[in-house]
């Protein structure tokens, strides 16, 4: 007889199934994404007539209904006590979503969720901690670093999800953190804790619980190299937030960013910083991101980037210098190499500044990313300034896309951009002349308006 077929292929990235192996997921179109699993057990029913009737019992019961006749729930959003935390989830915890924290190891996730859990449990709110990783004399470390806790935080140490289930069953907090999601271990599977699925098995069943219960579950999710959650893709279009947490975790600095949020924009940010004490809230980035800025170097430029609704300054470098080999090394920390290639290639082409046989490195201070085109401006007249070895002011800002006919090209938000440069002392604002109104002539800032990359070039 044949041997009957116990495993089966998924894809790691979107969870398609198929009974053999492809190189291709004819799905998402991803290569080389299957893995073998052994096939979940079947359950078992009342038999092919009550299967039958029980089916049919169950269509007659749902009813569709209109828009205007589904009842809003009276609950609202409640504060973490992280004001940064808060703006990233669109102004608060809302009850009974599922929310998915990822990051690097080592930057920070644990750490604030446990100073959430220090937060709620302060206002008298049910919170259950449970952990996976760690054992309750490590938490105990890291909340005495933090600072004191109520009773209101109850600890568990469990990886069986079925006894995790029941113990929120059971309890009812009003919060939860799984940490993590990948040591959850269901008896169902037999797979492996952290296989594809093993963890679509937790996820299911945790926003089974959130929705049912009311319960706000935070799950810790791994990275992989890559930089995103391990497991499968579908994962993330389970969950009804999805934060990623960016940033070298040697360096004191930690952006928090919303990849996808349900309940409000995914544009915002929250920036945070490593202390001893735990992660400690910036409210005024700009700041923190220019502290430390050389005065009077040449290829040092002020931009501002708009992340969600916050203007951010940040410090545009760039060193122009002669290749030592016949093929000239471009290097780009915190931004597009393959914009940087392209706006060098409108100075050489519409400016007629040579570049093709120097080296060129770009940084943005402070280790942070912006991929907002509105930053071009600034890499243009940092390389510039190098290139020519030519200082550009302290207290002059700029900002606006750079087109491939040399045009600089209109950005949101430009009134917003032109008041936060006001309230930390800028002076000089160049900016695109589309953008200038009469209203940002009266903000006690000079505004130079620009329509090309020679005029910008001029005014410095």
């Amino acid at each position: 007889m044949a041997k009957s077929k116990s495993t089966t292929f998924f894809c790691q990235e979107c969870g398609y199934e198929s009974a053999k192996w492809m190189g291709q997921c004819p799905a998402c179109h991803t290569w080389n994404s299957f893995v073998e699993e052994p096939m979940a057990p079947k359950r078992s029913g009342s038999g092919a007539n009550g299967g039958a009737n029980g089916g049919r019992m169950s269509a007659r019961a749902a009813k569709p209904v209109t828009l205007s006749n589904v009842e809003m729930s009276g609950q609202e959003r409640f504060s973490t006590g992280i004001g940064e935390l808060d703006r990233v989830l669109g102004g608060g915890i809302v009850p009974g979503s599922l929310v998915l924290v990822g990051g690097d190891p080592g930057i920070g996730k644990s750490t604030l969720l446990l100073q959430v859990c220090r937060n709620l449990a302060a206002d008298a709110r049910k919170v259950l901690y449970v952990s996976g990783e760690e054992s309750l004399q490590q938490i105990r470390i890291r909340a005495e670093r933090i600072g004191s806790f109520t009773d209101s935080l109850k600890l568990l140490c469990e990886t069986d999800l079925e006894t995790v289930a029941e113990v929120l069953k059971r309890e009812k907090p009003e919060v939860a953190i799984i940490d993590s999601v990948q040591t959850m271990y269901s008896e169902e599977v037999s797979s492996a804790p952290g296989s594809v699925s093993q963890i679509r098995q937790a996820t299911g069943l945790f926003l089974q619980l959130a929705k049912s219960c009311g319960i706000t579950i935070f799950l810790v999710g791994h990275v992989t190299k890559e930089g995103v959650v391990a497991g499968p893709r579908v994962l993330e279009h389970m969950v009804d937030c999805v934060l990623y947490f960016e940033g070298d975790r040697h360096a004191a600095y930690r952006v928090l960013r919303g990849v996808k949020n349900r309940f409000g924009s995914t544009n915002e940010i929250g920036v945070f910083e490593m202390r001893r004490e735990g992660l400690a809230e910036v409210p005024n980035p700009s700041e923190y991101m220019l502290n430390g800025k050389p005065e009077g170097a040449s290829g040092s430029v002020v931009a501002c980037s708009i992340e969600g609704t916050r203007p951010i300054l940040v410090e545009i470098q760039a060193l122009i210098c002669k290749t030592s080999f016949g093929l000239p090394r471009r290097t780009a920390a915190g931004a597009d190499l393959n914009r940087v290639n392209l706006l060098m290639a409108v100075l050489e082409k519409r400016a007629g500044l040579g570049l093709s046989s120097c080296d060129a490195y770009i940084n943005i201070a402070g280790g942070v990313r912006m991929n907002e085109p509105a930053i071009d401006l600034g890499i243009i007249l940092a390389i510039v300034s190098s290139r020519k070895e030519i200082p550009i002011s302290d207290k002059t800002i700029c900002f606006g896309e750079v087109g491939l006919s040399g045009e600089v090209r209109a950005v949101s938000m430009a009134l917003q951009r032109v008041q936060e440069a006001r309230r930390l002392g800028f002076e000089r604002c160049i900016m695109p002349r589309v953008c200038v109104t009469e209203s940002m002539k009266h903000e006690g800032i000079e505004i130079i308006g620009v329509s090309n990359v020679r005029e910008a070039m001029e005014r410095i």
